[in-house]
């Protein structure tokens, strides 16, 4: 099987529409990748993702090995079936979890930067469980047994993501660690051609371009990712904690440098006017938990012309407000329910609002991606 296919090429940008294929369904690109993390859509039954249009998720290694385990997932046949998710999925290397969750340890890393783990070194890295302070090791080989037998259809390979603000030395050995360890991830899934033959799966690896908000370190690392035997590459740390203009500079130094028979992603990227000019970049695919964290703080997204808006349904202006969320919106809460409805429920903390919130905003997401593939296939893009 092929696994990535480019359908239409723009004449203005470097966008293009392609096609995924995995066992479990294909994936028209540029597409979003709503997050997952526990093996749970938050607040949405699998039945949904049909009508909503969900393509694709992305489920999180590192809460799935902390609990049930990834050897309970294996037993029941694999996420898919666990779960009961009827599309294809991703899987994170645990590399970003162990960066953000270890922060609210307090606990300080290397060379005296203020830090985010127990330690990092070429092995691997030392973490306390969030669960139970356990002292845990992930390392390449760890996260790549742990993602197999998760069962989803592509993996991230483990990577170590910089944060905002740290010094130039810290990003370099960071990125080596990087790419140190993408070599121990293919080596121990194989090249392309073996990796279903050793998972019973076919499942493809995806290398993560690194480099921090330093230019040089950002081109070196996607050059090398590139000429590893990978499936896709992933741009990772461009959202933990940089300027907008940052995060636009970082993308712009790798895109030039990202193999165009390979799928590109980028990783926690979830606003939609970024999104709209990485599309332009050659970037196919995009997670983040934007989409649903937001509708559960009871924020919803709405449409003027070209803008974007987001509305607060908790604010008194909708107690009396008969308008849907977005007018000719063909989602389910749209066509049913007012916005006095909706500022009813999230003012009594009433579980369904959480659910038509996040409806709405993940359809709402998917239709903006199904008319970015649109433009690009007319040439508009």
């Amino acid at each position: 099987m092929v696994f990535f296919e480019v359908a239409k090429k723009s004449k203005k940008s470097k966008a293009r529409a392609g096609i995924l294929h995995t066992l479990h369904g294909d994936i028209l690109t540029p597409a979003f990748v709503p997050v997952a993390t526990k093996g749970t859509l938050k607040t949405i039954p699998p039945k949904d993702f049909k009508d909503i249009g969900t393509q694709v998720a992305f489920v999180n290694t590192f809460h799935l090995t902390l609990h049930p385990g990834v050897d309970v997932i294996k037993q029941f046949g694999g996420i898919h079936e666990y779960a009961k998710l009827p599309i294809p999925l991703i899987s994170d290397s645990a590399g970003f979890q162990v960066f953000s969750l270890g922060g609210k340890k307090k606990i300080k890393t290397r060379e005296g930067d203020e830090g985010l783990l127990l330690s990092i070194g070429e092995e691997g890295v030392r973490f306390r469980s969030p669960r139970d302070g356990k002292e845990l090791m992930f390392t390449p080989e760890i996260s790549m047994q742990n993602q197999e037998k998760i069962g989803a259809d592509i993996l991230m390979a483990f990577d170590e993501c910089i944060p905002s603000g740290v010094k130039y030395e810290y990003s370099k050995q960071a990125t080596q660690h990087t790419h140190d360890w993408l070599l121990r991830c293919i080596a121990a899934k194989g090249s392309p051609s073996t990796r279903s033959a050793r998972s019973g799966l076919q499942q493809f690896l995806y290398g993560i371009v690194q480099g921090g908000v330093f230019k040089d370190l950002r081109v070196q690392s996607a050059q090398f990712v590139a000429e590893q035997g990978i499936d896709g590459i992933a741009i990772g740390g461009v959202s933990v904690g940089e300027t907008k203009k940052e995060m636009r500079e970082q993308v712009g130094w790798v895109a030039p440098h990202l193999p165009q028979e390979l799928p590109h992603h980028l990783l926690g990227i979830g606003r939609i006017e970024d999104i709209l000019e990485f599309v332009k970049l050659g970037i196919d695919t995009f997670d983040c938990v934007e989409p649903t964290r937001l509708a559960r703080n009871g924020t919803v997204f709405q449409r003027q012309e070209t803008k974007f808006l987001r509305i607060d349904l908790l604010k008194s202006k909708y107690t009396k407000d008969k308008n849907p969320i977005q007018k000719n919106c063909g989602c389910y809460a749209c066509k049913n329910f007012s916005l006095s409805f909706l500022h009813h429920l999230f003012k009594e903390r009433e579980l369904l609002g959480y659910y038509l919130a996040t409806y709405h905003n993940l359809f709402f997401f998917e239709q903006v991606f199904k008319e970015l593939r649109q433009s690009i296939a007319q040439g508009k893009l």
